[in-house]
């Protein structure tokens, strides 16, 4: 029977799109099932705020009555007015091991892609790099961190036999309590707190909402030359923020200033795939809500998530300072002991050294495709 592609648009229809996960990693140890609330959220076009800066499809392929695939195809407008460009996106991929079915999906995408005059498709991205994306490239033996992405490794194929192209890879660097304090960088820092006094500070939880502002403002602003970046929209940076504030740790979310102004900050979340990969259904009720709060205390693990400085103050050392306060913190007053700092891009070399100076061990790659829309 041939492959049929289907739209998956109805709350049953995202829900079977979000389901089809698990045929893909049944008896996977390593994955992480997602809470199913949280990407009913996600992929809700009248709610979420990211679909007001983007037109997106979701496709189901089916084949002798069965699901066997899924893709997104993603027109992200506020991404190519930010940076002048014609670039179509695809995320949320799952598919068995079958390049047929694969590239009925690619071709799926590319042909909406084209359909809106974009000549390029990027991916995976889910639904764009404020969110997941990347595909998981080695590493296979060890589950992801939190909000970090996941597949088997014959996704690989899939898309480099499509014909998809290397766009840029993202590292993950694995830090050891016992040895990324050391003396080294605790040395650094002091002379960098000596040649300009600055402070570190713990967010503020109960002032949450200026504070969120403040961490909006330098995010924005640090990032803007970087791959692949799109300022948050205030809508929807304030709905990530509600998401993280049941995660967040206010030990170790800090914030930078400098002679009273906020400069720079870092934002490390306990990486709670500790407890989900331990909630198989993907569903809060009835058991998982006490898994999700009873866990809370017993991880011990972190993701440093994002960690940057604004412009102008860039290139004087601050970062080293903020990795060092996040994992002084983290480790002595809160039984971490490791983590991980993802993502770095592959050429952002001032991030990667300070992940070099925390010793931080290169131990997972992610990779974004390119495929060129003819």
């Amino acid at each position: 029977m041939s492959i049929t592609i289907k739209k998956a648009k109805t709350k049953k229809e995202l829900k079977t799109f979000i389901k089809f996960a698990w045929k893909i990693y049944e008896g996977n140890p390593n994955w992480v099932p997602p809470l199913i609330i949280d990407k009913l959220s996600m992929l809700d076009k009248e709610n979420h705020p990211f679909y007001k800066t983007s037109e997106v499809e979701f496709f189901l392929a089916e084949k002798d009555s069965e699901i066997v695939g899924r893709i997104a195809a993603i027109n992200n407008r506020h991404h190519n007015e930010f940076h002048n460009e014609k670039i179509g996106f695809f995320g949320f991929f799952e598919c068995i091991n079958n390049q047929e079915i694969a590239n009925k999906l690619f071709d799926t995408a590319a042909n909406w892609l084209k359909e809106r005059g974009l000549d390029n498709m990027r991916g995976p991205m889910n639904p764009s790099t404020n969110y997941e994306l990347g595909l998981l490239i080695n590493a296979f033996d060890q589950p992801p961190q939190f909000m970090m992405t996941y597949n088997p490794e014959y996704y690989i194929s899939l898309c480099e036999n499509y014909g998809m192209k290397k766009s840029k890879d993202l590292f993950a660097y694995y830090l050891k309590k016992e040895t990324t304090l050391s003396d080294k960088l605790r040395r650094v820092t002091e002379i960098i707190q000596k040649r300009r006094p600055f402070v570190v500070r713990s967010i503020n939880m109960k002032d949450f909402d200026n504070e969120v502002k403040k961490v909006k403002e330098i995010y924005n602003d640090a990032w803007s030359k970087n791959w692949g970046f799109i300022p948050y929209t205030n809508e929807e940076f304030d709905h990530l923020a509600k998401d993280l504030k049941l995660v967040i740790n206010p030990d170790y979310v800090l914030i930078a200033e400098l002679d009273g102004k906020p400069i720079g900050f870092a934002l490390t979340l306990p990486n709670i795939n500790e407890i989900l990969i331990k909630i198989p259904n993907g569903k809060l009720f009835p058991t998982g809500i006490f898994k999700l709060l009873l866990g809370k205390k017993k991880i011990r693990t972190c993701r440093i998530i994002t960690l940057g400085i604004k412009k102008e103050y860039q290139k004087h050392g601050y970062d080293s300072v903020l990795y060092y306060e996040t994992w002084r913190r983290a480790t002595q007053k809160n039984k971490i002991v490791a983590g991980e700092a993802s993502w770095i891009l592959e050429d952002n070399e001032m991030m990667v050294k300070s992940a070099e100076l925390l010793h931080g061990n290169l131990y997972k790659k992610y990779r974004v495709y390119d495929f060129a829309l003819k």
